[in-house]
C-alpha cells in the first residue's frame, strides 16, 4: 500500500506553489486559498479533513501507539522520545499489519525494513536513509529498502531539491524492477509535482491507474489536471473519485471548482452544495460557495456563506479576507476594515489583508493608517528567486496616488488635472501593471501635517436639500448596475455615478444657456472631454485602486506603439462569464467575415467553408475551419468597422478579434481594442462633431418645446457615446464614464431614465458589437423608457458647489445613508 498521506501533503503543496504561478486576478482566490489551507492541515488533521485521513488508515506515515489511549495519564509518549524497544515495537506492528510494501520472506529482514519506514513516519528521515543504506550493503537488489530509501529522499526534498533527485532515481530502480506496482508511481508522482514537471506526473498516475483504479488515485490526477488547467478533464476524475467513493466532500469540492474556472456558476454552486450534504461543516465548501455567490453578483448569498464558514471557525483566515474582499467591492468599506483588521491579528504577515487594508482607509480619507499599510506591504520583499505578488507589485502605485491625493484634499478639483499632473511613465506603468521601475521618477511629497484625514461625515449634519441630493445619486447609480454575472453590485460607485449623473446634467444645462464652467483652473465653454471627465473624476474617487486615466494623455513613446484593451473571452478552458451573452453575435459577425475574406482569396473553397460554417454553432466549432486556409491554420484576426456619421462613406477600426489554438480546451478567444495615435485622432473628430451639433440642438432646446428636439437630442447623446465606447479612451471604466453622460445629459434635455439595463446587456459592448449608432440608440432607448425629468430636479443644489474638493466628495461617498433614503425598486 502506497503511503497516501505522503501523497495528500505533497500535491497539496504542489497546488500552493504552482497556483500562484498559474492564476493572478482575483477571480481565483477560491484555488490558491484552498490550496493553502490544505497544505496547512495535511493528511493527519482531524475535523473537515477527516476525509483525507480515511485514506490514510493503513499509511506507514500514522503512527499510533496501540497502548496509549488519547487524554490517558501518563500522556502519551512522543515519537522522539521513543527508545529502541518502542521502535521495535512499532516495527513489529507494521509487520502484523502488513503496513509496509514489498516484504520478502525473511522475518529478520522484514523486521528491519519495518524500523526504517517507522523512522520516515516518524520524521526521521536522515536515519532511515543511512538504515536502508546499510541494508542495502548486504542487499543491493532489496526492491522494499530501495523504495523506502526513495520515499525518505522525497520527504528530504521539501528541503533541497537535490534530494529529489535522488528520490526520483531510487523510486525508477523500483519501477524497472517491479513495473507492475502502482503505489511507486504514484510516489514518483509526487515528486514530479512540486518540480514543475506536471506532464511525467500526470503519466504516472495514469499508469497507476491503469494498473489498479482507486478513488484516490483519480482525485489526485484530478488535482493536477486541474492545476494545468484542464478543467473538464479534471472534472471528469473527480466524478470517477466519487463513483468509486461516494462520501468524499474534498473530490466534491474540487468538481465544483472545476465548474466555477470554467464560468459555470450555477453547477458550481450546486455541486457545493452536495459537498456541504456530505459534510455539513465542511468551511472551505462554504467559502467556495460565498466566493461563487460573489461572482454571480448575489451580495446577500455570498454574505451568507462566509458568515456560516466564520460560524463554523472564527478565525478562519480565508473567509475573513475574501468576505473583507466582497465588502470592499460592495463598497462597504468600514465592514471590510473591520475583517482586514481580524485577519492580520491572526496573520500579520498576509499582503493581501495588509493591502487592502491601506486600501480602504485611503478610500475612506484615512491616509496616515493607510499609507501605514502600504509601506508594510512595501516591506515585504519577496526572497531571491520568489516571485512578488499582486499586491508587492500594485502596493508603490497606490502608495503614490494616495501621496497625490492627499496633497490635493483641499484644493478645489476644478483647479487641477490628474492626468496632467501625474508623470505620464507613472500612468503608463499603473495602467499596463507593470513593475515599478521607472527611470528618474521622483516620488510625491510625504503627507503633509497640516493636512488632516478626512472625518466621518454624519447624514443629517447635512442640509435638508443636499440630503435629498444624495439620496438622489444613490437612486440614479442603482439604474446603472449591470445585471449580469460577475458585477457585484458596489454602492460606493452606485452613489460616485449618480452623483456625477446629476453634476453632467448642471453643467449640460449650463452650456446650453451659454453659462460658462470652472474646469483645470480655467473659466470657459465646456467642451465634451470635461463632460466625461465630470464622471472620470467620481469614478476615480470611488476606487484609488483602479487606475481610470485618458489614454491619449500618455507617453507619446507608448501611444504610438498602441495601448490595447484586451478581453479574454474565452482563454484555454477558462470562460468569461461576463461577456456570454455576447458570444452569439460575435460568433455571426466572425461567420460573415470569414466567408468575405474566402469569397476574396479562396473563391474555390468558398462552398465547402459555407457549409461548415451552417455546422458552426460555438466558437469552439471554428476550430476545424482554420485549417481550411494555410494562413488561418494557426489562427486568425477579424475586425470590426465603424461608420462615420462626419463623413459618411468612411469607416473607422473598432474591435479586433483573434482566436488561436489547435483544439477545443486550447484555444484563445479575446477581443480589443488598441489605442493608437491616428485612431484617436479619427473618433476625436467624430466625437467633436456630434458635440457640436448637440450642443446646437441642446441651446435650441432651451428656447423650444417640441418633441423632436428632445429626441434629437437624445439621438446625439447616444451617438456621442456610441463613438465613446468604440473609441474605449480609458484605461478603466468607460463603459459606467459613459454611461454617466447619457443619463446625465438626457436629463439636461428633460428626460428621466427610469428604466434598467436588461440582464446580460452591457453598454459598452452593446456599442461595440451593433454596426452604427443608430442601431445603437435604438436599443439603449428600447430599455431606458425615457419619461418627462421632474421639475425638482431643477431645485437640487449644484453637486460642483457642494462637493468642490476631494476631502467634500470623498465625505460624501462616506456618510450613511441608508436609513435616511426612501427605498425605491
Amino acid at each position: 500500500m502506497a503511503p497516501a498521506c505522503r501523497t495528500v501533503f505533497v500535491l497539496a503543496l504542489s497546488l500552493v506553489l504552482l497556483c500562484r504561478e498559474i492564476f493572478s486576478s482575483e477571480y481565483f482566490s477560491t484555488l490558491s486559498l484552498f490550496n493553502s489551507e490544505l497544505h496547512k492541515h495535511g493528511c493527519g488533521s482531524p475535523s473537515e479533513w477527516e476525509d483525507f485521513a480515511a485514506d490514510c488508515e493503513s499509511s506507514i506515515l500514522q503512527l499510533e501507539d496501540p497502548d496509549c489511549d488519547e487524554g490517558s495519564s501518563p500522556p502519551c509518549e512522543s515519537i522522539f522520545s521513543l527508545n529502541a524497544e518502542k521502535i521495535l515495537g512499532q516495527a513489529k506492528l507494521f509487520i502484523e499489519q502488513k503496513r509496509f510494501p514489498f516484504a520478502v520472506e525473511n522475518h529478520n529482514t522484514n523486521e528491519e525494513l519495518a524500523i526504517g519506514y517507522v523512522l520516515i513516519g516518524n520524521g526521521l528521515y536522515d536515519e532511515a536513509i543511512k538504515h536502508f543504506s546499510l541494508l542495502l550493503q548486504g542487499d543491493p537488489e532489496l526492491v522494499s529498502a530501495i523504495y523506502g530509501r526513495g520515499i525518505a529522499y522525497g520527504k528530504k526534498s521539501l528541503q533541497d531539491i537535490k534530494n529529489a533527485d535522488l528520490a526520483l532515481y531510487e523510486l525508477s530502480r523500483v519501477i524497472a524492477m517491479e513495473p507492475s506496482r502502482p503505489e511507486v508511481y504514484e510516489q514518483r508522482a509526487e515528486i514530479l509535482s512540486p518540480l514543475g514537471r506536471i506532464s511525467e506526473a500526470l503519466g504516472d498516475l495514469s499508469k497507476a491507474i491503469q494498473l489498479q483504479p482507486s478513488a484516490r488515485l483519480y482525485r489526485h490526477r484530478g488535482t493536477l489536471l486541474f492545476i494545468s488547467e484542464d478543467y473538464v478533464s479534471a472534472m471528469e476524475d473527480f466524478q470517477r473519485s466519487l463513483d468509486l467513493k461516494k462520501n468524499q466532500p474534498i473530490a466534491m469540492l474540487y468538481k465544483g471548482l472545476t465548474f466555477f474556472h470554467r464560468g459555470m456558476l450555477k453547477e458550481a454552486i450546486e455541486t457545493f452544495k452536495e459537498a456541504l450534504k456530505l459534510k455539513s461543516d465542511f468551511i472551505d465548501a462554504y467559502k467556495s460557495l460565498g466566493q461563487a455567490y460573489r461572482e454571480l453578483g448575489d451580495f446577500e448569498a455570498a454574505m451568507d456563506s462566509f458568515q456560516k464558514a466564520l460560524l463554523l471557525n472564527q478565525n478562519h483566515i480565508q473567509s475573513l479576507q475574501l468576505r473583507g474582499m466582497m465588502l470592499y467591492h460592495h463598497g462597504s468599506l468600514q465592514e471590510a476594515i473591520g475583517n482586514f483588521k481580524r485577519c492580520l491579528q491572526l496573520e500579520p504577515y498576509n499582503e493581501v489583508c495588509q493591502y487592502m487594508k491601506g486600501l480602504s482607509h485611503v478610500a475612506m480619507g484615512q491616509f496616515y493608517e493607510g499609507i501605514k499599510a502600504q509601506t508594510k506591504v512595501m516591506l515585504n520583499d519577496p526572497l531571491l528567486g520568489q516571485k512578488a505578488s499582486s499586491e508587492y507589485l500594485k502596493v508603490k502605485y497606490l502608495r503614490e496616488y494616495s501621496r497625490y491625493l492627499h496633497s490635493h484634499l483641499d484644493v478645489p478639483v476644478a483647479e487641477y488635472n490628474v492626468d496632467l499632473e501625474l508623470p505620464g511613465n507613472f500612468k503608463n506603468h499603473w495602467a499596463k501593471n507593470l513593475p515599478f521601475l521607472i527611470e528618474d521618477y521622483e516620488e510625491q511629497p510625504g503627507l503633509q501635517p497640516h493636512i488632516k484625514d478626512v472625518l466621518p461625515q454624519n447624514f443629517e449634519s447635512y442640509s435638508n436639500e443636499v440630503q435629498k441630493l444624495i439620496c438622489t445619486a444613490d437612486h440614479l447609480g442603482a439604474l446603472m448596475q449591470y445585471n449580469t454575472p460577475g458585477f457585484l453590485p458596489n454602492l460606493r460607485i452606485h452613489r460616485a455615478v449618480g452623483l456625477a449623473t446629476l453634476e453632467v446634467m448642471q453643467a449640460m444645462q449650463k452650456t446650453w444657456t451659454n453659462s460658462k464652467v470652472r474646469v483645470n483652473g480655467k473659466t470657459r465653454q465646456l467642451q465634451w472631454r470635461d463632460l466625461f471627465d465630470i464622471a472620470v473624476k467620481w469614478r476615480r474617487m470611488a476606487d484609488p485602486d483602479q487606475p481610470v486615466l485618458w489614454l491619449d494623455q500618455m507617453p507619446a513613446r507608448s501611444l504610438s506603439r498602441g495601448f490595447n484593451n484586451h478581453i479574454n473571452l474565452i482563454r484555454g478552458q477558462i470562460i468569461n462569464i461576463r461577456y456570454l451573452g455576447y458570444f452569439d453575435s460575435i460568433l455571426s459577425f466572425i461567420k460573415d467575415r470569414i466567408l468575405v475574406y474566402h469569397g476574396a482569396f479562396n473563391p474555390r473553397g468558398l462552398p465547402e467553408v459555407r457549409q461548415a460554417l451552417e455546422n458552426v454553432d460555438k466558437v469552439e466549432d471554428l476550430l476545424p475551419i482554420m485549417k481550411f486556409n494555410s494562413k488561418t491554420r494557426d489562427g486568425f484576426t477579424v475586425n470590426s468597422k465603424v461608420p462615420s456619421i462626419k463623413d459618411p462613406g468612411k469607416e473607422y477600426d473598432g474591435f479586433t478579434i483573434t482566436i488561436t489554438g489547435d483544439r477545443v480546451g486550447n484555444m484563445l478567444f479575446s477581443v480589443e481594442t488598441q489605442t493608437t495615435e491616428e485612431r484617436t485622432q479619427q473618433y476625436q473628430s467624430e466625437i467633436e462633431s456630434i458635440y457640436k451639433d448637440l450642443t446646437a440642438k441642446g441651446k435650441a432646446l432651451m428656447l423650444s418645446t417640441e418633441l423632436g428636439d428632445a429626441d434629437a437630442v437624445c439621438n446625439l447623446v447616444l451617438s456621442l457615446v456610441y463613438y465613446f465606447c468604440n473609441l474605449m479612451p480609458l484605461s478603466r471604466g468607460s463603459s459606467v464614464v459613459a454611461y454617466s453622460v447619457v443619463m446625465g445629459a438626457l436629463m439636461a434635455s428633460g428626460k428621466e431614465v427610469i428604466g434598467r439595463i436588461p440582464k446580460g446587456k452591457l453598454v459598452d459592448f452593446e456599442a461595440m458589437t451593433t454596426p452604427s449608432p443608430d442601431s445603437f440608440s435604438k436599443t439603449a432607448k428600447s430599455w431606458m423608457h425615457l419619461k418627462n425629468l421632474p421639475s425638482w430636479y431643477q431645485s437640487l443644489p449644484s453637486v460642483a458647489e457642494t462637493f468642490s474638493t476631494s476631502r467634500t466628495m470623498i465625505e460624501a461617498l462616506n456618510t450613511d445613508s441608508s436609513t435616511h433614503c426612501p427605498k425605491k425598486s
